[in-house]
């Protein structure tokens, strides 16, 4: 481990010398800041936090950490779900909720520059205003752009559209020795040396801290429709997910549940929207799709095909969500599933793995197989369009520790599963804390030493985010 010194005296005058009024220490630290949204993975308080206003500001903070070597950890809004922005070894933590505003628009270019701290739910409203639309959309509107770049968050548009980082252009990032500097540009292709825009991306805050992106946009479409297709049997529901691809369907979203997630949804939610028998057949999941384009006349035909298509496949009914109160409720059960959860279970762990799409019902067979052996109940649902699948692993009556040690194992067997079928441990979750080891076990020696190389080229100190990624605290020399 890191050789960290204490924050002294000198050194806190030093922060609020640097930062006036936004230094906060002691029991006035918000307890918050100890964590991310899951808990599992531990918490940690801060010695010092700073919710900080600037480029300038962060340059000179990091400028006085990295001189007395403090480690520091960046968060916005704390909806990760990996530990990512826990302080595991205290020091500093720098908040950039503050750093809110959307800067400018570029319109006759398409992009949007904008602050760290400003909501993803935030852009997507304001951007429409001006006729355009930023396509990524993680289920966590209230997570601030900043962290969906550090963790290259993903969503259910990434289907069609993509994930965050095909949206970034360019950045300003403050490095851990407290320099400025910025990378990429306005423009739409590069081929000028390494991308280290596309390093910062995904780092998940241990090479740098970003203070301003500049955005991709698109022109927003003119009209959208949900198809909403219950099935009697989950495997065959996803069965019928690389049907669209097959016959050049492009749905924006296409989404896959099985029904006891959906029940946790509705019943946090207060309201049922989605059926539970179709004709007296009892529905055990569902797909739910979603088209857009630049009008109903254009949709109408891709609906009419792609619903029939589905009942070809072995759906019960297909469901038409075309006005905005059927789409948001629709959109609103679907967006609630991770907080059904929360509400309903005391213990709570997951993963998000990916796959390629003609295996996950290969993978879904295997949880449900398994599943079998461990005391905990597993709930999951998952992007099917591109083979993203959310795996929860809930209880209420287990002891903690018991808890954590079957659900080691359990995601143990997921995750070399995982890698044997030609996928990835984490979609757009990242990995965090909370996941390092096992990075390590499917990435293999020479990949995580190639991406701690990167580390100390960017952070010779370590002394930003540590343990986080590929930074392993239990490691000699870390």
């Amino acid at each position: 481990m890191a050789n960290y010194n204490p924050v002294t005296q000198e050194i806190l005058a030093e922060l609020e010398k640097a930062a006036p009024g936004h230094v906060v220490t002691g029991a006035d630290v918000n307890p918050d800041y100890s964590r991310d949204e899951m808990p599992i993975y531990g918490t940690r308080m801060p010695d010092v936090t700073i919710d900080v206003q600037s480029t300038e500001e962060v340059s000179a903070i990091m400028k006085i950490c990295y001189e007395h070597n403090i480690p520091v950890t960046t968060r916005g809004a704390g909806t990760g779900l990996v530990g990512g922005c826990t302080p595991v070894c205290g020091g500093v933590v720098l908040c950039t909720m503050r750093m809110n505003k959307i800067l400018a628009y570029d319109l006759e270019n398409f992009a949007v520059t904008v602050q760290p701290g400003v909501l993803l739910q935030q852009l997507a409203d304001d951007a429409l205003k001006h006729g355009c639309m930023y396509p990524p959309d993680p289920g966590e509107k209230m997570a601030t752009l900043g962290g969906n770049v550090a963790t290259n968050a993903g969503g259910m548009r990434a289907v069609k559209y993509g994930a965050t980082r095909d949206y970034v252009r360019a950045m300003t990032v403050v490095l851990p020795n407290g320099d400025i500097t910025r990378f990429g540009g306005t423009v739409s292709k590069t081929s000028s040396g390494y991308s280290l825009t596309n390093l910062m991306i995904g780092s998940e805050g241990t090479l740098g801290i970003i203070t301003e992106l500049t955005l991709k946009l698109i022109p927003a479409p003119q009209a959208t429709v949900s198809l909403m297709a219950p099935f009697e049997d989950l495997e065959v529901c996803i069965s019928a997910v690389p049907k669209f691809f097959m016959k050049h369907f492009r749905p924006q979203a296409l989404e896959f549940f099985e029904k006891e997630i959906l029940i946790s949804s509705e019943e946090y939610l207060g309201k049922q929207v989605f059926p539970r028998k179709i004709d007296g057949t009892d529905v055990g999941a569902y797909l739910l799709v979603t088209f857009d384009g630049d009008s109903m006349d254009e949709l109408d035909p891709i609906v009419e095909s792609a619903s029939e298509m589905l009942v070809e496949e072995g759906a019960l009914d297909v469901l038409v969500a075309d006005t905005a109160p059927k789409l948001k409720d629709i959109w609103a059960t679907r967006s609630s599933f991770l907080e059904g959860i929360e509400e309903q279970t005391k213990l709570l762990d997951e993963c998000d793995v990916v796959v390629p799409v003609n295996k996950i019902a290969s993978y879904v067979a295997y949880v449900n197989e398994i599943k079998q052996n461990y005391d905990f109940e597993v709930k999951y649902f998952g992007h099917a369009g591109d083979g993203n699948l959310h795996i929860y692993t809930c209880s209420t009556e287990m002891e903690e520790e018991e808890f954590k040690k079957q659900v080691e194992q359990f995601l143990s067997a997921l995750y070399k599963k995982t890698v044997e079928l030609g996928g990835q441990i984490s979609g757009e979750h990242g990995i965090g804390y909370g996941k390092v080891h096992f990075l390590e076990s499917a990435m293999g020696p020479v990949n995580m030493e190639l991406m701690r190389g990167i580390k100390k080229v960017f952070d010779p100190k370590l002394i930003l985010n540590p343990g986080k990624v590929c930074m392993d605290l239990t490691r000699k020399g870390e």
